[in-house]
């Protein structure tokens, strides 16, 4: 697929079904956008030469979408309704999409359109917007311009996943700076239409201390922090969705105890800010899964639904909360999926198996995906740990590839693409089901009402030219 070359070409090409004058666009007919002119401003969104051609393809894409209806939006009312205990039933999956992003997103909207679910969140972490190379804005395009193509109407709902403190960095002599990184990801992060923003400042949580109070003080009071800035950036009309988080995944099981100790602080130090609208907790899973010396995900994982379910009916009836959110679950067994509706998790987040599947279909290249592996073995060996074996590292480490090798990854021939995007999409259609988020549309459409916020086109330029540092492709000391 060639990008369009200029702003003139790509408005030429558009004339059919809108007129683009100055900073407007005035969509003469929505729905009609043919397939192939959405391939081309997506791509020309990611790969356009410059700032202004990316930038007027996402501020295009953006205003076509809207007007069929498809807006960012945020999750905040369905999830205080679960709290009220007005809805219920289903846990929202927020999936993260690393690879392929268009062809996987399409494949996603393909099947919720089918299911007629409304209830999903895209979303990625602070980590994955510098190895993917997909700052905030060139995501939210993306993710729209798939809802586009594929027809699916209705709210989307864009998260911030693990807006995450490093804990060696804030720790250290560059605390302050660290917390302004996170500041500005999260001012990016609303300025692109994400109305959903996770804060994880769960790294800091220090069991040495004496109390659970003192374990979990820098946790909260940082969120409460974080919390406040959210809520003075959000656009009028809007209730960003926010989340915390009271254990890191990976590590010691959250309990009843610490949710307590968490929630207290935090209610103590927000003010008058609207609070979270879920909390996070660590149940026994780990991001990625937990990998065999063979480069095998392991499916022997002691998940503690008890736990799980114990925390949501807490944050719920103590907390008023939609419940607790599980995370690194996409790589556990199939059989475990339709346990989490069952005991009232109202988040999963689902990220790793996706990536696997790309990587491990049979229809994607061996040439491309060995060359992606040599690439690895030279600049990604800071992920090789002294006991792993090579297939564990490259396991692990295959994630650090996806930005360098995005444009052939994109650019696969068509078959390949339309092979890899209909078993995501099988996948899709099972985890939906499983987590009986079908024919949630309504409901969604119920409680929420997306805002007609302004699409300003230079705002789309400016952010356009953000570019990925060097410290965010090697996204040491974060997870997602």
């Amino acid at each position: 697929m060639t990008p369009f070359q200029s702003v003139e070409e790509m408005i030429a090409a558009v004339s059919p079904v809108a007129a683009v004058t100055g900073d407007v666009v005035d969509v003469k007919q929505p729905g009609a956008a043919p397939g192939e002119l959405v391939d081309r401003l997506v791509w020309t969104a990611v790969f356009g030469a410059d700032p202004i051609l990316r930038g007027t393809a996402r501020w295009i894409v953006r205003s076509l979408a809207a007007a069929e209806g498809t807006r960012p939006a945020s999750i905040q009312d369905l999830y205080m309704a679960m709290g009220r205990h007005e809805v219920g039933g289903f846990t929202v999956p927020a999936i993260n999409l690393r690879m392929m992003v268009y062809d996987t997103a399409r494949a996603l909207f393909r099947a919720a359109k089918k299911l007629d679910a409304g209830a999903v969140i895209l979303e990625i972490a602070r980590s994955e917007v510098g190895y993917t190379e997909q700052r905030p804005s060139e995501y939210a395009a993306v993710i729209l311009a798939s809802a586009l193509r594929e027809g699916f109407r209705g709210p989307v709902f864009l998260q911030g996943d693990h807006v995450q403190v490093n804990a060696k960095k804030y720790a250290g002599p560059d605390r302050e700076k660290e917390l302004d990184t996170i500041r500005k990801l999260i001012v990016e992060e609303i300025e692109a239409g994400f109305y959903n923003i996770d804060i994880d400042t769960s790294t800091l949580v220090d069991l040495d201390q004496a109390t659970l109070d003192e374990q979990q003080r820098t946790n909260y009071e940082l969120a409460a922090e974080f919390t406040t800035l959210i809520r003075a950036r959000e656009p009028k009309g809007v209730t960003v969705s926010i989340g915390g988080e009271i254990g890191e995944v990976g590590g010691k099981n959250s309990d009843v105890h610490e949710l307590r100790a968490f929630m207290d602080g935090y209610n103590r130090c927000r003010g008058g800010a609207t609070g979270i609208s879920k909390i996070s907790v660590q149940t026994g899973t780990a991001h990625g899964g937990f990998v065999g010396a063979d480069g095998k995900v392991r499916t022997d994982v002691k998940l503690d639904l008890n736990t799980l379910a114990e925390l949501s009916r807490l944050a719920r009836e103590d907390y008023g909360m939609g419940g607790a959110v599980q995370h690194g679950a996409s790589t556990l067994p199939a059989d475990q999926f339709d346990s989490f509706p069952r005991v009232g998790a109202c988040e999963i987040h689902l990220a790793t198996d996706f990536q696997n599947m790309v990587y491990e279909h049979p229809e994607f290249p061996k040439g491309l995906k060995d060359e992606m592996y040599a690439w690895l073995r030279k600049h990604a060996a800071e992920e090789r740990k002294p006991k792993d074996t090579e297939e564990q590292f490259l396991y692990k480490a295959r994630k650090k590839a996806i930005g360098p090798f995005k444009p052939q990854a994109w650019g696969l021939p068509a078959p390949v693409r339309e092979a890899i995007g209909q078993s995501l999409e099988e996948r899709f259609s099972f985890l939906l089901k499983q987590l009986e988020v079908s024919n949630t549309a309504a409901t969604v459409a119920r409680w929420v009402k997306p805002i007609e916020l302004p699409i300003n086109r230079q705002d789309e330029i400016v952010a356009a030219g953000g570019q990925i540092t060097a410290s965010e492709r090697k996204a040491e000391g974060l997870a997602d």
